[in-house]
């Protein structure tokens, strides 16, 4: 896949790992092309859980599909349940809440993590495409100790000093805003703006260690 030279780091093949494992053996037949999410709305503070039905085959989900863990040694592909929703070539899982609409925030434990990205992505998005790098996804992304902004390809440099053990994302869906939160502050530490035109799902991109996630939360009285 072509990059702008420098990218590398920041949307990295997850690699076809050929293994012997298999934790997630096919079973029965295949999924539907239609999509089916547990989560539908148009208000705020969704809550939603990862749909391991799009995770790439090097991630897994735990405590209760609300956590994700990068495994560097992934499944072979041809022991994943194949389906449309599934990512294919990037470490990437959704969310399966789908948001139409409404002001919503969530949070995110990063401290077990070096290389991550958070965000939210159109819930029509390539599968084989990775968050951040096309015009259907907008990410705050953390590599070599340095935060940043992304879509359509291109990085913006977050000015956040080192790295909390939890951050919080705040989507405004008729604002057109997505906003990094920095939780003890109660402070927007950087924001992109978007015309969002369809569903939306929480997303996320991962490449060493683990991420747990918190939603259904009420966002910080005085976010600003």
């Amino acid at each position: 896949m072509a990059m702008p030279l420098g990218l590398g780091h920041y949307c990295r093949l997850a690699g076809r790992v050929r293994g012997a494992l298999s934790r997630r053996q096919t079973r029965g037949t295949l999924l539907p092309a239609i999509r089916w999410y547990i989560t539908q709305t148009a208000g705020n503070n969704v809550q939603f859980k990862l749909d391991d039905r799009t995770a790439h085959s090097s991630l897994d989900l735990f405590k209760k599909d609300t956590g994700v863990i990068y495994r560097v040694l992934g499944l072979d592909p041809s022991h994943v349940q194949q389906n449309p929703e599934r990512f294919r070539d990037w470490a990437v899982v959704f969310g399966d809440g789908r948001i139409t609409g409404g002001r919503h925030y969530w949070e995110v434990t990063v401290k077990k993590s070096s290389e991550f990205r958070l965000g939210v992505a159109e819930e029509a998005m390539s599968r084989d495409d990775c968050v951040g790098t096309n015009r259907s996804s907008w990410v705050f992304g953390y590599v070599q100790r340095k935060w940043f902004a992304m879509t359509t390809n291109q990085r913006v440099p977050v000015p956040l000093v080192g790295k909390p053990d939890r951050v919080g994302i705040l989507l405004d869906y008729e604002a057109g805003l997505i906003g990094l939160v920095d939780i003890p502050k109660a402070k927007v530490i950087h924001s992109m703006r978007a015309t969002f035109r369809g569903p939306l799902c929480p997303a996320f991109g991962l490449w060493d260690g683990e991420l747990l996630t918190h939603s259904g939360l009420e966002e910080p009285e005085g976010l600003k």
